[in-house]
């Protein structure tokens, strides 16, 4: 899991937290593999949120897991 430069408190993670969640939104529609999820940066804030805050914020995995389903059906 990469982990930022800079320390960031989770105030600036809670602040962040719509941003993220647009981030792996983007992610998830652009049909990235869940393994290169886990690498990226908003993973990582959202992971760290959730682990400091479970009542308040989703864990990333399910966070996915709801954006995959809210996907329209591809046409064939």
């Amino acid at each position: 899991m990469p982990t930022a430069t800079k320390v960031l408190t989770i105030g600036d993670l809670e602040a962040g937290f719509a941003t993220y969640c647009q981030a792996l939104r983007r992610l998830v529609a652009d049909g990235r593999e869940m393994e290169s999820i886990r690498r990226t940066i908003c993973w990582d804030y959202l992971h760290r949120l959730h682990t400091s805050l479970p009542q308040s914020y989703r864990s990333p995995e399910e966070l996915v897991a709801r954006y995959r389903r809210a996907q329209p059906a591809a046409a064939n």
